[in-house]
């Protein structure tokens, strides 16, 4: 004979199932909520800007007009898998000692502010950071000029819209092969292995890879140029993002 079971009764007497008392989950107090969402903000923005997109503001005005001082830019960091860039790609890369320029003295919240920039991506870093125009690549051979002022990759002249404000260059007066050289003219300058030649767009006011070059005699030339290491570079300027009146990719 089946064991019969009573049910289990209320207070009231009649029968029915007990439920079991509502757990209440802890919360957290209001300040540490707050904390809590911003070091997540903080983590997910680190990682995007070390992974795929990084934002930058431009230095200086070497690429103007293409970029101006102060523009909010987007970085790709994938746009190159094996870190070389393409001919005439605008990119971004961190200065080595051939490059950097000495940064003014730190007070501690300046060093503070920085060594933030260097452990998230988010804001100023100890890192200087330059952007360029890429004209020449491993084993290319750059020249500026041809009898029209252009500058030539492996021989070939390249059309270039987007120079502003190029040094002076007159055929026949100032150019290549008058008395005075052009300082447009340098070169050649073959490019080494695992490496970039970078120009800015603002040609005349622009510390870029032939600064050392321009208008000098080939026979002086030898070693003045200083390029762009592939590990240097950080990635591909893909659209400006502020101010909106320069909005636009690039």
């Amino acid at each position: 004979m089946a064991e019969r079971v009573e049910p289990v009764r209320g207070e009231d007497g009649d029968g029915g199932s007990v439920a079991a008392p509502e757990r209440r989950r802890a919360r957290l107090p209001g300040w540490a909520s707050v904390l809590l969402n911003v070091v997540v903000a903080i983590a997910v923005v680190a990682v995007v800007q070390a992974l795929w997109v990084k934002v930058y503001s431009v230095p200086s005005g070497s690429m103007e007009q293409t970029l101006e001082v102060g523009d909010r830019m987007l970085v790709n960091r994938t746009a190159y898998p094996d870190g070389m860039a393409e001919d005439q790609d605008v990119v971004v890369f961190n200065a080595n000692e051939d490059w950097a320029q000495p940064l003014p003295p730190e007070g501690p919240v300046e060093n503070a502010v920085r060594t933030f920039g260097d452990i998230t991506g988010i804001g100023r870093s100890h890192d200087q950071a330059l952007v360029k125009r890429v004209l020449g690549t491993e084993g290319q051979t750059v020249e500026c000029c041809t009898s029209e002022g252009r500058v030539t990759v492996d021989g070939e002249p390249l059309e270039e819209p987007y120079l502003h404000n190029d040094l002076p260059f007159a055929p026949g007066r100032l150019d290549c092969e008058s008395d005075v050289m052009s300082a447009r003219c340098f070169g050649p300058v073959t490019v080494p292995e695992d490496s970039m030649l970078v120009l800015g767009d603002h040609r005349s006011n622009s510390a870029d890879s032939v600064i050392g070059c321009r208008g000098l005699p080939a026979e002086q030339a030898e070693g003045c140029a200083r390029f762009v290491a592939r590990e240097d570079v950080v990635g591909e300027v893909f659209v400006t993002i502020w101010p909106p009146s320069n909005w636009g990719g690039q």
